[in-house]
């Protein structure tokens, strides 16, 4: 069997923080690690219990949820964060994206969401509410670098990782292994001058290489 996603909860809400473990407790595949009420306590916690995942809020006191991702980054740049907050504002939107967060949901968001959220997360992949993303494609109106040009497989394997679907689910799709999607996935985040997953799935929007409604 193997070993559960370690996860680390970052909120300033007690009754929140005790939501998620209870709605946890009861996933053979997810364990819950640590709880920190704070930024500052998030970036020790997460240097100290080394998590799979950090669930974070952004609005908290001592020090908020972006300055502790950028700093959990930082210092770790493979640390894979999920955002899950209240505020869906512009500026905390983009923000988290140029933090490094992998995924940015909303606290309306339904518990079976969530919880594959974070296990999409944990595969390196990007969960978005689509609120927040049709945020971002609209929000975005800085110019960008011209790209190198995509392959033809590439741009196929983007457009189908920009529709949600895992690495695997795209390796059936196109009939090729997982190991070439995570090469062309390497590709095009190297092309493209991204970051992660995140971004591409937003460029790939931007573009018009699918839609919301896809």
């Amino acid at each position: 069997m193997t070993e559960p996603i370690k996860i680390l909860i970052v909120d300033d809400h007690a009754i929140v923080r005790e939501g998620l473990v209870a709605l946890m407790a009861s996933k053979r595949d997810l364990r819950v690690i640590g709880q920190a009420s704070n930024g500052e306590q998030a970036v020790r916690l997460a240097r100290e219990l080394n998590p799979d995942v950090i669930l974070m809020d952004l609005q908290m006191p001592v020090m908020n949820g972006l300055d502790a991702t950028r700093l959990i980054r930082q210092a770790n740049p493979q640390a894979r964060i999920l955002v899950l907050t209240s505020f869906a504002d512009d500026d905390q939107v983009v923000l988290a994206i140029q933090a490094g967060v992998l995924g940015y949901l909303l606290k309306e968001t339904a518990t079976q969401e969530l919880l594959e959220a974070i296990r999409c997360v944990y595969r390196g992949e990007s969960p978005m509410h689509p609120a927040i993303a049709r945020k971002l494609v609209l929000g975005f109106n800085k110019p960008e670098p011209e790209p190198n040009p995509l392959t033809e497989r590439e741009t196929d394997v983007l457009k189908l990782l920009a529709r949600g679907w895992s690495n695997q689910a795209v390796a059936d799709a196109l009939s090729i292994s997982l190991a070439t999607v995570n090469f062309h996935t390497g590709n095009i985040l190297s092309k493209l001058q991204l970051e992660n997953r995140t971004q591409a799935v937003l460029y790939a929007l931007r573009k018009k290489m699918v839609t919301l409604d896809s």
